[in-house]
């Protein structure tokens, strides 16, 4: 299985540490040149899906998903019956290398499967299936934001070039919104075996952030304004039922964690020695939504 990279031309930085990562892991990867914003500012122009209507997408978020098209390009044409793709700020836990280096943990009708965690809450099967290695897949059953490292079929990459051949989508929405991704059957990796380093390190910022975030506020949705009583009530109501849906239907939330790093990992990868910071187990600020929202780092009864 081919484990590709997205790295734009001009961040060097983010190479060299996507390349020890790598080698800390004992596994080989092809770097893809990422499309960069910057040089086609026209990306902005073409059309979009009808989900962005509110909120248009950025150049850079439209940049990620050419981005990410030729890595699907790639998978497509392979012979390998999976591929993974992974974006440039990816820290990976001490056991990453035993299962890329071998996909029999996969199940058969796996048309995704989600490598990393962005600590949000999202929902999933409760029924458990050994990956081994102390991993283990759940069906994943509600979205789970960001596109930093996941898998996916020889199949599913022709059917995503297909389906963003003339319209634009963000990727997250597109592969892990299962009211876009229907018919898709998207597994969740639990632990995560990849995170952004933004979430733990911190040394490497989005490169999406400071476009999306100002469009966002160009647009009035990063204003928090008070929601009505009978909204409010209205919404609570509805969580409520979701719950209950989701028990009934074998099905339970989840703030996906992370594969431990060893020692010697971290020493090697440049973390902070010691336990993974509080502040990526206590909070995921969901720039998607344009507010701050609190997660506990716990599987939910």
């Amino acid at each position: 299985m081919k484990c590709l990279v997205i790295n734009l031309d001009r961040s060097a930085d983010r190479l060299a540490h996507i390349v020890a990562e790598f080698a800390r892991i004992g596994i080989a990867f092809e770097r893809v040149a990422g499309i960069d914003a910057k040089e086609h500012p026209s990306l902005a122009l073409q059309p979009q899906h009808a989900i962005h209507a509110t909120r248009p997408l950025a150049g850079s978020e439209i940049a990620c998903l050419h981005s990410h098209r030729a890595c699907w390009t790639i998978i497509a044409q392979d012979d390998a019956p999976y591929g993974a793709v992974f974006e440039d700020d990816v820290v990976f836990s001490g056991k990453t290398g035993a299962l890329l280096g071998d996909t029999s943990w996969v199940p058969a009708d796996a048309d995704v499967v989600k490598l990393e965690t962005v600590f949000s809450r999202t929902v999933i099967q409760r029924t458990r299936t050994s990956a081994g290695h102390g991993f283990s897949i759940f069906r994943l059953r509600r979205h789970h934001s960001g596109a930093g490292g996941y898998l996916l079929s020889r199949q599913t990459a022709r059917d995503f070039l297909q389906a963003t051949a003339h319209v634009n989508i963000a990727v997250d929405d597109l592969i892990f919104d299962p009211t876009i991704s229907v018919g898709k059957t998207v597994y969740q990796l639990v632990p995560a075996l990849c995170t952004q380093d933004q979430f733990v390190g911190d040394r490497l910022p989005s490169l999406l952030d400071q476009e999306r975030d100002a469009a966002r506020t160009a647009s009035g949705l990063m204003t928090r304004q008070r929601k009505p009583t009978a909204v409010r009530i209205s919404r609570e109501a509805g969580r409520a039922m979701r719950w209950i849906a989701d028990f009934c239907r074998l099905r339970r939330q989840i703030v996906v964690p992370f594969g431990s790093i060893e020692a010697t990992d971290q020493a090697n990868s440049g973390l902070p020695a010691g336990p993974i910071p509080s502040a990526a187990k206590t909070r995921y600020r969901r720039r998607r939504k344009g507010k701050a929202d609190l997660d506990i780092w716990q599987e939910s009864p």
